[in-house]
């Protein structure tokens, strides 16, 4: 059956309710280059809530701080049946060093100048950003804990962190009594499937959902890179400042291209847009909850968000899978081979359940 924004899925090991796709909002505001301005931003807004949705990405840095001033007065009304994600961690201040980071003083600095913008009492999902390397993970946990029992945030979770460090943190917070994560934000898409090593495995065992960030690959997957994007010199003056971006992050390659083209040709059988069978596959994948998608118009929201409608075959999915696997790495591949499997349960036939 088709999937609807209003089909809620819990979040983690939480009984909080969220819609399959997340809207991001590092589109509200322009002040990157590219994006919409308020009066686009609130369109997009209201097309997505419209349609039932209700889990809301945004960060205290994005757009300089335009998405959370320009969320804040599109949610007044409607507040308390909102989710709103945000996070902290990345830099407020240049020059300040205690501005950013995974500390303590970044942590609560960075949520009261979120609760200000976004003109509420409280945050629903407080995600650390970008782990540091440098802050305790028993300085994070307490903060975060300690922010909940204020009843300043609600629910916390990690982005951007190794996966040794988040099961980590679970462990102790358990073992601790404090506020254990629900959530995990990573990159994922068909163009990057690193996270299926390690940290997709990791979220499933310890009960985080998870809520990917750039299922289209920023935008490589929508078709609209070519072979003359291979190089970030490819796309001229007179393409997007994001397009431009994406090409010198080394995201269009010759791999990537090729993922492109399976997916355009599955989107032709289907009679669907590329993105719609991108975005389709990271929702079936197993351990996600909600892809966050994103737009710069009404026009592209409601294409993102038909891909809820998107029913891929069995042999579709093989046919991305294949072309965009990845290799699994040490010790993964060594486990999974027929001699280690051979050696641990000999000819016996063992499945988990």
């Amino acid at each position: 059956m088709p999937l609807t924004l209003d089909t809620y899925r819990t979040l983690g090991r939480s009984g909080l309710r969220v819609s399959p796709l997340a809207l991001g909002t590092a589109t509200f505001g322009t002040e990157w280059g590219w994006g919409a301005g308020r009066d686009d931003a609130h369109k997009l807004f209201d097309a997505y809530v419209e349609r039932g949705g209700n889990l809301i990405d945004t960060a205290g840095t994005y757009t300089e701080g335009s998405s959370e001033r320009m969320l804040g007065g599109f949610i007044r009304d409607r507040r308390e049946e909102l989710v709103i994600a945000t996070k902290y961690s990345t830099l407020r201040r240049p020059g300040d060093p205690n501005s950013g980071g995974a500390h303590r003083k970044s942590m609560f600095g960075s949520v009261e100048d979120s609760l200000r913008r976004l003109g509420t009492d409280h945050i629903d999902l407080l995600f650390l950003h970008v782990w540091d390397f440098l802050t305790p993970v028993e300085e994070v946990l307490r903060g975060l804990d300690d922010l909940v029992r204020q009843g300043k945030v609600l629910y916390v979770a990690m982005s951007n962190v190794p996966a040794w460090q988040v099961s980590r943190m679970q462990a102790i917070a358990d073992l601790r009594g404090w506020s254990p994560l629900v959530a995990l934000q990573i990159e994922y898409s068909l163009i990057n499937r690193g996270a299926e090593r390690d940290l997709i495995p990791m979220a499933r065992a310890m009960g985080l959902g998870v809520t990917p960030y750039s299922p289209l690959g920023g935008g490589v997957l929508t078709g609209k890179y070519g072979r003359a994007d291979l190089a970030a010199e490819g796309a001229g003056p007179e393409e997007s400042g994001r397009k431009r971006f994406n090409a010198g992050l080394g995201m269009v390659t010759e791999r990537t291209l090729a993922i492109a083209d399976a997916v355009r040709e599955v989107a032709a059988e289907l009679g669907r847009t590329p993105a719609q069978v991108a975005l389709a596959w990271t929702l079936q994948a197993p351990g996600v909850t909600a892809p966050v998608v994103g737009a710069r118009t009404p026009e592209q929201l409601k294409g993102n968000l038909d891909a809820l409608e998107v029913d891929l075959t069995a042999d579709q999915v093989a046919r991305l899978d294949e072309v965009s696997a990845i290799d699994p790495g040490y010790p993964h591949d060594m486990l999974a081979s027929d001699h280690i499997r051979a050696v641990t349960a000999g000819a016996m036939r063992i499945e988990s359940h």
